[in-house]
This record gives C-alpha cells, sequence and structure tokens, in this order.
C-alpha cells in the first residue's frame, strides 16, 4: 500500500468509501514517505505520528460501523503553521512565538475537522508569511523537490513542496499577496486562494487583515474544489465573512470551454517575463481557445503601481498586527530592568530580519507627516486596481496570466537584494489588492526543467468559473500528472 501516497484526496476517498484500503494504511504510507524524503526537503515543522494514528484508528471503527463522518473522514491533511490547531505550537516560523500552544482551532481546521480529516502535521513557511521564497522561516530553509537547490516559493513554501513530493495529499494555506499561487507554480501543484471572505479568517494569525485569505494547495483543480467546499462559507466569528451561499463546486467542473470568455491583460504580457514562462503560458491561452473560449484583450492599467501599493499597505497592516507580540502574554520573553527594555528585547530576538524590516517600513508610512503621502496614496491606487478589473470583467469571465514573472529561483540568489524579491510578486498582489479569486495550475516547465504555473483570476465569488476553466485546462494536459523525480534515504522513487 506504499504507492497510496500518490494519491489524490478523491482518489483515497473513493477508495476508503469502497473498503479498499484503511485511514491507517493511508497515514502510514505518508508517514513513511515523510520519513524518507523530508530529511532533504523540510517542509514540516512538526508531525504528530501518534495522534494521527489515533485519529485513523478511530475514523476506520466509524467507517466500520456505518458511521464516518464524511467520504473525507480518515484523509489526512497539512497545515501551515499559521493556522491554530488545539493542543499545538503555532509559532508562524517564528522564535517569537515558541511555547505558544494554540487554546482553540481556527475556523477552517474545525471545519475539516467536521468532516474526520486528520491533521496530520504542520508546515513550513516564511516568517509571519513574509517571505516569497521560504528562506525567512526561523527554523529552516525548504527546498523544491523539483531542484533540491531551488526555493519552493513563499510564504507556503512548505505546503507546496509537501504536496509536490506527495508528503501531504493537500494542505491547508493562506495567501497575502500571492503565498497560495506563487509557490504552487514554483513546485507543479494546484493553488487556491478565494475571494476575501470566502473562507473564514477566524484562527488565522493575521498579518495583513485586509489582504490576508486562507486557501488550499492540491495535486489537481477537482480537490481544490472539494477542499473549497469544505472550508467556505460564513462564520460569525469573523466579522469580514462574507454571508453567501456555498454551492458545490465540483458540479461546476466541465471539460470544454464553450461560451467562456477569457480576458488577455496586456500588462501581464511584458519585458521581464521569463520566456519560457511566456511561451508556456501562451500554449495555454491557446488550449483554452481550442477547447472552446473567445480570447478577448483586455487592459488593467494600474497593474505598475501594485507591488508599490501593496508594500505599502501589507507592511502598515503588519506594524498594527504584529505589535501584540511583545513577550507579555505569550510566547518568548527575553530579560531586561524594565518592561520598555523587556519589549525591546523581546521583539529584536524574537523577530527575524525580513519581519523587522516590514515592521520598520509600515511604521515609517503611518507615521505623523507620511500617511498622506504613503499609506493614503496606496489606498487610492488599490481603489484603482479594484476598478481595472471590475471593468475587465465586463467583457470576460475570467482573466489568463502568468502567475510569476520568473519559474523557481536559486536558494540564496534574491536574500541579500529584497526589491528583486518583491517585484517577482507583481502578478499576484493584484488579486489581494482587488479582493478577488485565483487559482495556480500547471502549466508545463522551463528548458531546464522547473515548473511554470497558470495563472487564472475571477471576479468576487467567482470561484465556479476559475475552478471550471482550471479544471477543463488541466484535464487537457498532461502537466498535473508530473511528479518530482525524487529520492529520499531509501531510494523511494
Amino acid at each position: 500500500m506504499s504507492e497510496l501516497y500518490s494519491l489524490t484526496v478523491r482518489d483515497l476517498a473513493d477508495r476508503m468509501g469502497r473498503g479498499e484500503c484503511s485511514s491507517v494504511e493511508v497515514v502510514n504510507s505518508l508517514l513513511e514517505r515523510i520519513e524518507n524524503l523530508d530529511g532533504e526537503i523540510g517542509a514540516y515543522l512538526s508531525v504528530d505520528k501518534e495522534r494521527a494514528l489515533d485519529e485513523a484508528r478511530a475514523s476506520d471503527r466509524r467507517r466500520e460501523t456505518g458511521q464516518g463522518l464524511s467520504p473525507l473522514d480518515g484523509i489526512p491533511i497539512g497545515v501551515k503553521d499559521i493556522f491554530n490547531v488545539a493542543g499545538e505550537e503555532c509559532r508562524c516560523g517564528s522564535r517569537i512565538l515558541e511555547g505558544y500552544v494554540a487554546p482553540y482551532d481556527a475556523t477552517a481546521v474545525a471545519r475539516l475537522r467536521a468532516k474526520g480529516m486528520i491533521l496530520l502535521g504542520r508546515l513550513n513557511m516564511d516568517e509571519f508569511a513574509m517571505g516569497s521564497s521560504t528562506e525567512n522561516s526561523a527554523y529552516g530553509v525548504t527546498r523544491n523537490p523539483w531542484n533540491r537547490n531551488l526555493v519552493p516559493g513563499g510564504s507556503s513554501g512548505g505546503s507546496a513542496a509537501a504536496v509536490s513530493a506527495d508528503m501531504a495529499f493537500a494542505s491547508l494555506a493562506t495567501d497575502t499577496g500571492g503565498s497560495i499561487r506563487q509557490p504552487a507554480a514554483f513546485c507543479g501543484c494546484v493553488g487556491l486562494k478565494p475571494t476575501y471572505g470566502r473562507v473564514s479568517r477566524y484562527g488565522l494569525t493575521a498579518y495583513a487583515s485586509s489582504l490576508d485569505q486562507a486557501g488550499v494547495i492540491t495535486k489537481d483543480v477537482g480537490d481544490a474544489a472539494l477542499l473549497l467546499g469544505v472550508i467556505a462559507g460564513h462564520d460569525p466569528a469573523d466579522a469580514t465573512s462574507l454571508a453567501a451561499e456555498v454551492p458545490d463546486y465540483l458540479q461546476c467542473l466541465r471539460t470544454d470551454l464553450k461560451g467562456v470568455r477569457i480576458g488577455y491583460p496586456r500588462e501581464y504580457f511584458v519585458e521581464g517575463v521569463e520566456k519560457d514562462v511566456a511561451r508556456s503560458v501562451q500554449g495555454a491561452i491557446e488550449e483554452c481557445r481550442r477547447l472552446g473560449a473567445e480570447v478577448i484583450e483586455v487592459s488593467l492599467p494600474h497593474t505598475e503601481y501594485a507591488v508599490a501599493a501593496y508594500y505599502i499597505i501589507a507592511t502598515a497592516e503588519a506594524s498594527a498586527n504584529l505589535a501584540r507580540f511583545d513577550g507579555v502574554r505569550y510566547g518568548l520573553r527575553a530579560g531586561g530592568r524594565d518592561p520598555l527594555e523587556m519589549y525591546a528585547e523581546t521583539r529584536a530576538a524574537g523577530f527575524g530580519r525580513e519581519v523587522k524590516r516590514r515592521i520598520i517600513l509600515g511604521t515609517y508610512v503611518l507615521s505623523s507627516g507620511y500617511y498622506d503621502a504613503y499609506y493614503l496614496r496606496a489606498q487610492k491606487v488599490r481603489s484603482l486596481i479594484r476598478a481595472d478589473f471590475q471593468e475587465a470583467f465586463k467583457v470576460c469571465d475570467v482573466i489568463l496570466a502568468p502567475t510569476a514573472p520568473g519559474a523557481a529561483f536559486a536558494v540564496g540568489e534574491r536574500t541579500q537584494d529584497p526589491l528583486r524579491m518583491y517585484l517577482g510578486d507583481i502578478f499576484t498582489v493584484t488579486a489581494n489588492l482587488a479582493g478577488i479569486c485565483g487559482i495556480s495550475v500547471p502549466c508545463g516547465f522551463t528548458d531546464d526543467g522547473r515548473p511554470v504555473g497558470l495563472q487564472i483570476l475571477g471576479p468576487a465569488m467567482g470561484e465556479e468559473k476559475i475552478l471550471r476553466t482550471a479544471y477543463a485546462y488541466e484535464q487537457a494536459t498532461p502537466w498535473h500528472t508530473r511528479r518530482p523525480p525524487i529520492a529520499g534515504k531509501e531510494g523511494v522513487e
């Protein structure tokens, strides 16, 4: 049963429903895979083997007596280290939260558990989700399963690497400026960022509250549709949660695109996009045309201001949100002769370099005399970007573009050049600024074997549109079936 780790969530649900495999067998298959491979990848921060097996045995007993909680009962899933899970440390990849044990489940976590899913382990991430490469974690660098000299993307790099390497069937992750879509693209898997408010943020440690969104990274589009249906929906514990009915997203999946209007944004196909990325994405658009879609050129004229606006708004909100981590109530506490010195020592010791950089930037743009010049203007640009998308979606159903201007880059290549790192977010931050939905699906490889992601953007509450488009393209192409040729210490392929 060792091959079980290679299956999708839907495949597992079918097999377990027919009694062809047990939850214990599924969990053991994954644990063995993690044992063999994760020493090379570094996707997991922790794996609770005993609890996972206990929950698997309980799931098997429920199924044997006809009391299964759902078709997903007994299927394990990985969780990014930014979600609160009752009884587990939630460190957000940071030293400052060492020792903090969550007293409750995040709503998205609770909804997965209610279906009987097993939370296998916590996945590595850039500290407080601040990064695009998972090199900013206080607990080590995660590496790309396709080439261990490359980054897996970020901030959900552990989540994407685990799914790509078949060390997780799916993972719960977050996207503030592309942190689900970009690592999914770099690692050759599917990453879904829902509309802002579609999935509750309750229990998700905040980075930038008006931009953060919970979503999933999966092996294929069908699994993304399935899991979105589980975690989406109104939550009274989250004031930004949308009170809208959750459709059966699996029912919207089709293998053709007849009647679908695809927007081709001229601002996303410009100088600076790697030629192999541009070639793969152009090929994907032509494949969608072959499947029956109409391709329409659209304009998103304020795209060039997106990165600047994003890094002002996000850092300003981070400055406010991270003020609570001061050594008083939980986490790390450094010494000091008085409370002020203790605050300073704790934050100096507990936060990493990138987090400090963003707190300083955010505090600066919010400070007296600079608020209007930076933060207020950035919010105005945000309104213009949102208006750009609203105009574009009047003539098209979805927009297709590269997920990132380049494929995965080398570990260490950009750590000393933060501006270059930030500019790599140009095609993903716009969706967060506008509050719309987006998905990244594999669409090819560069000549040197790095995965390329196709980004499909839809209007607010347009998940059915992007999932339909993504599924039709996926089923017509082989890219989602490719897996990295990685061998572990036992020679497992």
